[in-house]
């Protein structure tokens, strides 16, 4: 029997390529790589010589060879090199395009591994995470800025007013300062930074992920600018809302 769809699925998760960008290499329709990564369908042979060509690989390697078991010196050295990667603080990114995606395959690891990714020099060891954010509820971070996560494992840990990525059943991803109340536990309300956005709160049992923030990535070109007298409107609602915080958890 042919090996050569389960190994294009090892080699291209070798390479960190999603299967369009691996389809976008071998000049073919993303749908064609799933249907040879499942065995719906077998590679045409000019296709094998290409991904020969890439991976410096025989037909014969290809076609009958299970490449997950073999030491060879090309698949070693990309084993380390994916070894080397993950000690370097892999960053998954979810973009908004996958936001609702995410929320079904965020525990499934073949739907991570077709996320792509990069790493953060200035970052220590810890499990990270990035997603891309939209509107306006959280300025003067602008919309279209990726926050850079380290997951938070328990509720327990969770610091108050800290900036978090909430994943949950009913509110999806989103950006918000996280506030603790201690007469409702099964509870944490959600605050923007923009005050014309009100707190809400979410039930505990719904969130399935927190990610606390730890980098911001936004384009300079989209950077907003406050005068003196938005600024002042800021902190004065500021005020206002940590107030009524405060006389909601007293």
């Amino acid at each position: 029997m042919s090996q050569a769809g389960q190994n294009l699925k090892y080699l291209r998760k070798l390479r960190g390529w999603t299967q369009e960008e691996f389809a976008n290499k071998l000049g073919i329709k993303r749908s064609l790589i799933g249907a040879y990564e499942e065995e719906r369908a077998d590679p045409r042979i000019d296709i094998l010589e290409i991904v020969s060509d890439i991976f410096k690989l025989t037909l014969d390697e290809l076609l009958l060879k299970d490449l997950s078991n073999t030491g060879g010196s090309y698949l070693a050295k990309r084993r380390q090199q994916k070894m080397m990667s993950a000690e370097r603080n892999l960053i998954h990114f979810v973009p908004v395009k996958a936001a609702a995606g995410y929320l079904a395959g965020y525990a499934d690891t073949e739907f991570i591994d077709e996320l792509n990714t990069f790493t953060l020099p200035m970052l220590s060891g810890g499990n990270y995470r990035a997603f891309e954010i939209i509107g306006d509820s959280m300025l003067p971070t602008p919309s279209g800025s990726i926050i850079v996560g380290e997951k938070v494992d328990s509720l327990e840990d969770i610091k108050n007013n800290m900036a978090y990525i909430v994943v949950s059943r009913n509110e999806g991803i989103v950006y918000k300062r996280v506030v603790k109340n201690n007469k409702t536990k099964n509870k944490l309300t959600l605050v923007s930074d923009n005050p014309q956005y009100q707190p809400y709160q979410v039930n505990a049992d719904d969130v399935v992920e927190l990610w606390m923030a730890q980098s911001v990535i936004s384009k300079v070109s989209v950077q907003q600018r406050w005068d003196v007298n938005s600024l002042a409107s800021l902190v004065n609602n500021l005020q206002d809302q940590v107030s009524t915080l405060k006389k909601k958890m007293n």
